[in-house]
């Protein structure tokens, strides 16, 4: 092949033709995609319409070469007249204006264009799978998965643009076998790899139409991760062309060529690489002797073979001693329920088999996110997670003396008053917060499969990774034990006597999943964690140790009470009904007063109680007792002694009070070291009085006086 201006013009003809076909075939999937409510068309269109920059980049590049050949043929013609020109007149190709700017297109141009196809095709991948996956789970507010109300027209449209797609990337990549035509390998890739997409969505929508929407989900979710790695191909290449040695001459390969969609784009290249790659494991040309060529000669009919036996294979379902399964035909239920047999069927697609396992128990958690477990748990080692979401409990349990305590009740009256009652039913209406682990085991019963397919549907929730009939389970269980738990005190639920709470939760549960018709059997309530919620609890564990705490200080003032009141009581049984007879004492002096003889016989009864025990009370009154009488006693014995007295004192007045008073100051004078006798007649009294001092050795001026 010459390769000419004429040949690079039918090069940038082609890739304008391509430019105006993927624009066409993108509006038509953006258009067609909105119009009929069809996701996948959307975003089908996000990798079409890219494809104008390739395709645009190919034409001018191909243009530039045809301008550049043009500029050389006029170059040679202009030297052939001339002849042997000076060296001012000469001219380089530096100076030559369209190859300097051909050099500058594949210099910067092109792969600033793969950069630029690389960025958009990794932001609408990343765009579609976010908005994609929230789709699959919309939840009340988000938008759904749209799949469509014609889907004859949607495959047709599907089937149209991959076969148009599929013969121009066909016809391209044939031309690209030419070294002139060697850069329209990229567009060829990329018109294949939108023939590859509408290809995963029909045969999304074929499926479709059997009942089956989630192929069509799936498929359209592979398109914004095809989106995703052909960008990181791009990208590879670029960085690849960095590193590459340049020969003189070569045309540049741009970046925004893909290999392995070219390969898709040429499968007579992708054959002949698989015939070389077998010759080389084994050795030698295998592929032209007779047997390979009788294998590749008898294909047909091995698939044809094979077909057979995977229709004949799909007609028979062997079923389980522990399974049961049904035949369904356009998704309706046909036969009746088989067990431990061999079932038939017509072949798929006609008619499909739904198998369940009615032995197998399976665990459905009931929280988002478990938490870590291990041998000791302690509530406050337990890691948190924001998206677990704690339960409702009622507040906990008041005990008997706090709500006599709230009414101010007495002790033979337990009844709270107005205020009190209302100060109760404000606590007890209140709620508190758990964070447990539920664990739901369940099996399909024996007689429950028809009630089980018929529960919900098989399709899964893409974010929880479940089936709609498994999550429609656990928000039903989910919904039972907030109720219960709801109407359970906190102290009850933390501090479960036994399997109580486990074994009521199972009984409610399959009363309520009785009542639904889903055909399940609960086989337990596991509870692998169940503490307070968050920071609160190590609070809990304080509250558990200050609880031991108070037991401990009241046990030790009930062991002081009684230490006391056997002290001084002899006996603390006689303790109560001491009080209540000092009670009974003191409400009858309120009411009667203390002359009352009602009021005496209480008092009396007190006193005999006391007098009648052996403590340390008895003992003080007994010995205030015995007090009395001595001084009694003593007052009688000074009285007898001043009435025998008094007849000294008539006969002998004076004498009498001489003797009494000299009596008198002899027992107070005896221990006085200076006396003075006063009030006695001076003649008749007579004081000797010798003043005598011992001498002292440390007298110094008795030793002085001496000497002289």
């Amino acid at each position: 092949m010459r390769i000419d201006h004429v040949a690079y013009h039918k090069a940038a003809r082609v890739a304008l033709f391509g430019l105006l076909l993927q624009l066409v075939m993108g509006l038509v999937m953006l258009i067609f995609g909105r119009s009929a409510g069809d996701t996948g068309l959307e975003v089908a269109s996000t990798y079409a319409l890219p494809g104008i920059l390739v395709w645009g980049a190919l034409a001018l590049v191909f243009h530039q070469h045809r301008l550049e050949r043009l500029e050389a043929m006029e170059r040679e013609e202009l030297a052939a007249t001339r002849g042997d020109a000076s060296i001012f007149e000469r001219s380089t190709p530096d100076q030559d204006a369209a190859a300097r700017r051909l050099r500058q297109m594949h210099q910067w141009l092109m792969p600033a264009v793969s950069l630029g196809v690389a960025a958009v095709l990794a932001s609408f991948g990343v765009w579609n799978w976010s908005r994609l996956r929230d789709m699959q789970d919309p939840g009340p507010d988000g938008a759904s998965f749209g799949i469509g109300g014609a889907l004859g027209w949607q495959l047709a449209v599907c089937l149209a643009i991959a076969l148009a797609a599929f013969i121009l990337a066909r016809f391209v990549a044939g031309m690209s076998r030419q070294p002139a035509w060697q850069n329209l390998r990229g567009g060829a890739g990329y018109m294949v790899g939108t023939a590859l997409t509408m290809l995963a969505l029909a045969v999304g929508i074929i499926f479709q139409v059997f009942q089956k929407p989630g192929v069509l989900e799936w498929a359209t979710l592979g398109v914004a991760g095809f989106q995703v790695a052909l960008a990181a191909e791009i990208l590879l290449n670029w960085v690849l062309n960095l590193y590459r040695p340049r020969r003189v001459g070569e045309v540049p390969r741009p970046a925004l060529d893909s290999r392995v969609l070219g390969l898709l784009a040429a499968p007579d290249n992708l054959v002949r690489g698989i015939n070389e790659a077998v010759n080389y494991q084994f050795g030698f040309d295998i592929t032209s002797s007779w047997g390979y060529k009788l294998m590749l000669r008898s294909v047909g009919a091995l698939a044809a073979l094979a077909l057979v036996a995977l229709v004949l294979l799909s007609s028979i379902v062997v079923v389980g001693p522990g399974q049961q399964a049904i035949r369904l035909r356009g998704g309706r239920i046909v036969g009746q329920v088989h067990q431990g047999e061999v079932m038939w069927k017509w072949p798929w697609p006609i008619e499909t088999s739904e198998v369940i396992e009615i032995s197998q128990i399976r665990a459905l958690p009931l929280q988002a996110a478990t938490a870590r477990v291990g041998k000791v748990n302690l509530w406050g080692d337990l890691s948190t997670d924001e998206n677990r979401r704690p339960f409702i409990v009622a507040a906990p349990k008041l005990r008997e003396e706090v709500r006599r305590d709230l009414g101010r009740a007495t002790a033979e009256d337990a009844t709270v008053t107005a205020e009190g009652e209302e100060q109760v039913r404000g606590i007890s209406s209140t709620f508190s917060l758990v964070d447990a682990d539920l664990v739901l085991n369940w099996r399909v019963r024996e007689s429950g499969a028809l009630d089980w397919l018929a529960f919900a549907s098989d399709a899964r929730v893409r974010k929880g990774g479940l089936q709609v009939r498994d999550a429609a389970l656990r928000e039903i269980a989910r919904r039972e034990v907030t109720q219960f738990l709801s109407t359970q005190p906190l102290d009850e639920v933390l501090s479960p006597s036994g399997t109580q709470l486990a074994t009521t939760l199972r009984e409610r549960l399959q009363a309520t999943f009785d009542a639904q018709r889903t055909g399940v059997e609960v086989v337990s309530i596991q509870i692998p964690a169940l503490r307070p919620p968050g920071d609160a609890a190590p609070l809990y564990e304080e509250l558990s140790i200050d609880v031991q705490n108070a037991r401990k200080v009241v046990e030790e003032a009930q062991r002081t009470i009684g230490a006391n009141m056997a002290r001084m009581l002899g006996d603390a049984r006689l303790a109560e009904p001491l009080v209540a007879a000092i009670d009974e004492w003191r409400a009858v002096l309120r009411e009667k007063g203390e002359s009352d003889e009602a009021t005496r016989q209480a008092r009396l009864k007190v006193e005999r109680m006391i007098a009648d025990s052996r403590g340390q009370i008895a003992t003080v009154i007994k010995q205030a007792r015995s007090r009395r009488w001595a001084l009694h006693m003593e007052a009688r014995r000074t009285a007898s002694e001043v009435l025998g007295q008094a007849a000294a004192y008539r006969a002998a007045p004076e004498l009498f009070m001489q003797r009494r008073t000299m009596e008198t100051l002899a027992g107070s004078l005896a221990g006085v070291r200076q006396k003075y006798v006063l009030g006695v007649d001076p003649s008749k009294v007579r004081v000797d009085i010798q003043m005598q001092q011992p001498d002292s050795g440390l007298n110094l001026a008795d030793y002085l006086e001496k000497k002289e």
